[in-house]
C-alpha cells in the first residue's frame, strides 16, 4: 500500500483541476443548440439595455446639447443638488410612489380575498376590474382628463348631486397630485388583484379547515394564513410596483403637464423636460442615472428585507 507521504499531492490536485475543467467544458459542449436558442435574449440585453445605460452613463458627464459635447466631469450631478426643480419633482415622485403603491397593494389584497369566494358573476367582476390595466396610460389619462373636468365632469357632477362644492381638480395644488394618484390606483388595482388571486388559490384549503376546527374566525384566518402565505406575492409586488410608479410620466404629461406649479413634476417628467424642451441631454442623463440608483438601492433594500423575513 503507497504511504500518505509517498503521495504527490501537488499532482493530484492538478488533476484534479484537470478534471474539473473538463467535465464543465463537456457541459458547454453538450447542447450548443440551447445557447444559440438563448443568445437572441443577450443580445438584446446588450444591445438595448446595457448599451444603452452606459452611453447614458457617458453622456451624464457631458454638457451635450445636440449642437456640442465636452466633458464636465461631474459638474452635472453637482447641479442637482442646486436645482429646486429637482428637489420638488424627487419629492413628488416619493409621494407618488408610496401612496399608490400602498393602495393597491392592500386593496387589491382585500378585494381578492372577497372575489375568491364562489358566487354568481363573478369572472365579470373579476374582469371588471382587470380591465383598466389593459388600457394603455394615455387612454385612461384621457378619460380622467374628462372626468375631472372642472365645469361639466362627472367627477364635479358627482359633488353636486349630494351638495358640495365644485373642486378644480387638476388646477388646484391641493388637489391635483390626490387626483393623479388616483388614476394611477385605479389603473393599476386590477393587476395587484388578479396576482393576489392567484396566490389565494394557491393555498391549501387544509390550513383554513384545520383553523376552524380550532375556533379561528374569519378575520383571524385572514390574519393568520391568508397574509403570511401571500407574502411572496405581496414581495413580487411591492417590488415591481416600486419601480413602476418611480417612472410614473405618461398621466403627469397629459392630465397635468407637471402643474400647477410644478406641483405634480416628477422625476421621468423633468428629464422628459430637460432633455427635450430645454435640449440638455447631459444634465438629463445625470438626473436618469440618479433616478436609476434609486431605484436600484430601493429594489436591493425589499430584497435585503424579504430575505431577512423569509429566514425569520
Amino acid at each position: 500500500m503507497e504511504r500518505a507521504a509517498d503521495i504527490d499531492i501537488p499532482a493530484v490536485r492538478s488533476a484534479g483541476a484537470e478534471a474539473v475543467v473538463r467535465r464543465r467544458k463537456r457541459r458547454l459542449d453538450a447542447d450548443p443548440i440551447g445557447y444559440l436558442l438563448i443568445l437572441p435574449f443577450y443580445l438584446f440585453l446588450l444591445l438595448f439595455v446595457l448599451a444603452p445605460i452606459g452611453y447614458n452613463l457617458f453622456l451624464s458627464f457631458t454638457n451635450y446639447n445636440l449642437d456640442t459635447m465636452h466633458g464636465v466631469g461631474i459638474n452635472n450631478y453637482k447641479a442637482l443638488f442646486y436645482d429646486r426643480f429637482f428637489g420638488i419633482a424627487l419629492k413628488n415622485t416619493a409621494i407618488y410612489a408610496f401612496f399608490t403603491l400602498v393602495l393597491t397593494v392592500a386593496f387589491g389584497q382585500i378585494l381578492a380575498v372577497f372575489l375568491n369566494y364562489k358566487w354568481g358573476g363573478i369572472k365579470w367582476v373579476r374582469m371588471s376590474f382587470f380591465s383598466p390595466y389593459v388600457i394603455s396610460m394615455v387612454a385612461a389619462s384621457m378619460i380622467w382628463l374628462w372626468i375631472y373636468e372642472p365645469s361639466h365632469g362627472v367627477a364635479n357632477t358627482l359633488l353636486e348631486a349630494i351638495g358640495l362644492n365644485k373642486v378644480q381638480w387638476l388646477q388646484d395644488t391641493k388637489w391635483a397630485m390626490p387626483a393623479v394618484i388616483f388614476t394611477g390606483f385605479w389603473k393599476f388595482l386590477g393587476y395587484n388583484v388578479v396576482i393576489f388571486l392567484a396566490g389565494l388559490q394557491g393555498i391549501s384549503r387544509d390550513l383554513y379547515e384545520a383553523a376552524a376546527v380550532d375556533g379561528a374566525g374569519g378575520f383571524r384566518q385572514y390574519l393568520k394564513i391568508t397574509i403570511p402565505q401571500l407574502m411572496p406575492v405581496t414581495f413580487f409586488l411591492i417590488v415591481t410596483g416600486l419601480i413602476n410608479n418611480f417612472n410614473v410620466f405618461e398621466q403627469i404629461q397629459i392630465m397635468t403637464g407637471g402643474g400647477p406649479l410644478n406641483s405634480t413634476t416628477t422625476l421621468v417628467h423633468q428629464i422628459y423636460n430637460r432633455a427635450f424642451q430645454e435640449f440638455l441631454i447631459g444634465y438629463a442623463a445625470a438626473m436618469s442615472i440618479v433616478l436609476l440608483f434609486l431605484v436600484a438601492l430601493l429594489t436591493a433594500a425589499n430584497f435585503w428585507y424579504g430575505s431577512r423575513s423569509h429566514e425569520s
